[in-house]
């Protein structure tokens, strides 16, 4: 029972502060929209995936059973990290800046560029983020050549295939304009009940009956109705 009465406590704050809890996740939600759809500048992310050819001494190895197939596999995963340190190098995204003749710095290049390791796989992905989706793609496959020729001239492996080309992305992968005013109107909502509630904690004016009693400690014996002398 006490549960209950304190529910409708609680409810009652709220609609009490009813314009509070909806004005501010509302202002919340609408600013996130405008700043989401109107100022920031979409981001697109271009990916290209290959594969490294084993070199000719594995081949030997594998031919004479003197590896085991998941022994391989976790040495090719190794080496796939391998090649996304070389992919990411200095060398190849100055190479990549040169050949494309981009305005980049190969630090400003570096924070484009992502490469991974397909899980459970020895396939590796090259995707690059950037403002203009045709320029993704030209970094991504840039980037996926002047690793190939590396990676074969430092690892003496036999080659490298490239599985897909990057091609233009026809949609941004950010902003996510609708999550971004979801969770605004949801941190909007918690700030809004909060204050709600802050507000009638700081509040020690005397409302009912049970104010009274609470403040001075004694029974309420009667309630004067408020009287109209015009009536």
């Amino acid at each position: 029972m006490e549960q209950e009465i304190d529910l409708l406590q609680l409810w009652e704050i709220l609609k009490k502060r009813w314009v509070i809890v909806i004005v501010i996740p509302l202002i919340a939600a609408l600013t996130s929209g405008v700043i989401s759809f109107f100022v920031l500048k979409p981001v697109y992310e271009a990916s290209t995936t290959l594969i490294v050819g084993k070199k000719a001494a594995d081949d030997a190895a594998q031919q004479a059973g003197a590896l085991l197939d998941y022994n391989v596999l976790m040495a090719n995963k190794q080496l796939a990290k391998t090649y996304g340190a070389i992919a990411k190098s200095r060398t190849v995204e100055q190479k990549v800046i040169d050949k494309l003749n981009i305005p980049l710095t190969t630090e400003e290049l570096d924070e484009k560029i992502k490469v991974d390791p397909v899980q459970d796989t020895e396939v590796l992905q090259i995707a690059v983020q950037d403002y203009d989706p045709g320029l993704a793609a030209k970094i991504a496959n840039a980037t996926a050549e002047e690793f190939s020729e590396m990676v074969i001239d430092v690892k003496k492996v036999d080659s490298v295939s490239i599985i897909d080309k990057a091609v233009p992305p026809a949609h941004p992968v950010k902003p996510n304009k609708k999550l971004n005013v979801l969770i605004a109107f949801a941190v909007g909502l918690m700030a809004a009940v909060g204050l709600a509630f802050l507000l009638e904690f700081l509040d020690n004016t005397v409302k009912d009956e049970n104010d009274v009693e609470e403040l001075l400690g004694l029974p309420v014996l009667g309630i004067i109705p408020l009287y109209n002398g015009d009536e």
